[in-house]
Formats: C-alpha cells, sequence, structure tokens
C-alpha cells in the first residue's frame, strides 16, 4: 500500500506517482580553504523514483556525505538545483525545510541515536510528536510500524536494554512512522553483525516494495549494493 500524501506546512507540494522522490541537477559544491577552495561535487544529475531502492558507493572523500546533506536541505550546493517531491528547496526557508524533512523525508544513520532511558516505542514516537500527531494515533503507528520491523515484542524495552541490531530497527521504524516518500540512510549496516545486517536488508526491500517509498542508501556494504535495484557510484565528485 502506498502511503498517503500529506502537505508539508508553508509548502506548496502537489504530489504525483510520476514525480522522483529527490532530483538533483548539476549539484556542484565548493569549499573554502586557507589556499583557495575545494570543488567536492563537480557536476552531479540524480533522480530517484517511488519505489525505488538505490544504492551510493564510492571512497570516504568521495563526497557522499555532502551529497546526501545536500539532497535533504541540510546543506546548499553551490551551482544547481534539488527538489523533493517536485518542490525546490531553493524556494523554502530553514524552517520550511525543517517542515519537509519532518513530514516526507525518513532519515537513518549509522549510529541508532536512541535515547536510551525511553523506550522502544517512546523513541519511534518522537518523530510524532513534533508533527503534534494525537496521543492515541502516535501510540498506534508506533506500535504498528515496530510489528513491522520485528519488534513487537520489544515495544516497552528501553533503548539500553536493547541490542545494537534491536536499536537500528527501532531507528528504522523511526524512520518510518511519520510515513514518508523518500528515505535515505547513510552506511545503516556498519556498526551491525552480519545476520542483524541480512535482516536489515531485508527490511529495506520489503518496505520499499510494500510503501512505494523511494530509498537511497549510502553503503559500503556489498550486499546492500546486492539487493537495491540501481547502484550508482560517486568518485572524486562525479557520478561514474
Amino acid at each position: 500500500m502506498m502511503y498517503p500524501s500529506q502537505g508539508v506546512a508553508g509548502v506548496d507540494m502537489p504530489v504525483d506517482a510520476g514525480t522522483a522522490v529527490v532530483s538533483a541537477e548539476q549539484i556542484t559544491r565548493d569549499f573554502k580553504t586557507g589556499f583557495g577552495s575545494v570543488q567536492v561535487l563537480r557536476g552531479i544529475d540524480l533522480a530517484i523514483m517511488p519505489g525505488e531502492f538505490v544504492a551510493l558507493q564510492g571512497r570516504s572523500g568521495s563526497g557522499k556525505s555532502t551529497l546526501l546533506n545536500i539532497l535533504v536541505g541540510l546543506d546548499d550546493p553551490t551551482q544547481g538545483s534539488v527538489a523533493i517531491l517536485g518542490q525546490s528547496l531553493a524556494g523554502l526557508n530553514e524552517t520550511q525545510r525543517a517542515a519537509l524533512r519532518r513530514e516526507r523525508v525518513g532519515l537513518l544513520f549509522q549510529n541508532a541515536h536512541l535515547i536510551p532511558t525511553l523506550t522502544a516505542q517512546e523513541n519511534v514516537e518522537i518523530a510524532l510528536r513534533l508533527l503534534g500527531t494525537a496521543s492515541k494515533e502516535r501510540s498506534a503507528r508506533a506500535q504498528e510500524v515496530l510489528e513491522r520491523v520485528g519488534l513487537k515484542e520489544k515495544v516497552d524495552h528501553r533503548g539500553l536494554e536493547l541490542s545494537g541490531g534491536e536499536q537500528q530497527r527501532v531507528a528504522l521504524a523511526r524512520a518510518l512512522v511519520h510515513r514518508p516518500r523518500f528515505i535515505i540512510a547513510d552506511e545503516p549496516t556498519g556498526n551491525l553483525d552480519s545476520l542483524t545486517g541480512r535482516n536489515v536488508i531485508t527490511l529495506f526491500q520489503e518496505i520499499v516494495n510494500q510503501t512505494g517509498v523511494g530509498l537511497l542508501v549510502a553503503t559500503h556494504d556489498q550486499r546492500i549494493a546486492s539487493a537495491a535495484q540501481r547502484i550508482i557510484r560517486i568518485q572524486d565528485g562525479l557520478l561514474v
């Protein structure tokens, strides 16, 4: 089932199935140094569609993290344009960009970044609290998504009581609970053992297939690359 379309406060964003969840055109990014400037990205063109699972690979220093930050509006390109679901980020102020991320984008990192004294359910509900979702709906949706990632029996366990793999699955549930259209993950299996990593990859495939979300995973894990529908590689600031 596709996630329903939801509006973003302060953002006029009509959505249809043919709109890329994220698109970038001729993205460059320069950083000033004491000796001038360094061009980290050099003309990136990229589009990810709904229901597409894409792996981004490249060596450390190739520009992966810079590109990810630009794609979700945490950084601005020196030149070029980025749009999420057809909405140009250049036309949004910081408040609107934050609203767009809260409502339409799911973020997942190598470290789960859970609040250790909160339960799994409470950690997941944080994403809905930021949206002002009513308590009863927060609870129901958090339990639903925790069951989807295989943690039905762990909803009341605190973050510090969960294994590393369980914590990462809670983080994935948190990234999903607000029903994003675009998920971006940065080395999500980097701290996981082989079995847990495979389970997370399987979850990625199931979520993309069942919800139609667009997923971009930056990774060195060849298992993720093998599971993805498409692999893009970045080298010296260019997609190759």
